[in-house]
């Protein structure tokens, strides 16, 4: 399982919104659905079973800290982050 982590200016639920929409339209022939989500946490689902696991957290000097981790999905995983807006400056 591969781990991934960023730092975004984005509140938390507004990244577990764009996830949402990015890996069911964005990423088609590996598209990944909603299977369980809180407000801190998404599960996707994708083919083969395959599981995308996103969570969010308050960063330490604002903005949002996104984990993401994937067996195979690993790239699609980093692909999301790039789309993610950078943290404000002084956040971690």
């Amino acid at each position: 399982m591969t781990t991934f982590e960023t730092t975004t200016s984005l509140a938390p639920e507004a990244v577990l919104a764009q996830a949402k929409s990015f890996f069911a339209t964005r990423v088609p022939a590996t598209a990944a659905f909603v299977e369980k989500e809180s407000p801190c946490h998404l599960v996707l689902r994708g083919q083969g079973g395959e599981e995308v696991v996103l969570a969010v957290v308050p960063g330490p000097a604002g903005g949002t800290v996104v984990r993401g981790s994937s067996l195979f999905f690993g790239p699609q995983v980093k692909r999301f982050f790039t789309t993610l807006p950078p943290a404000l400056e002084g956040a971690a």
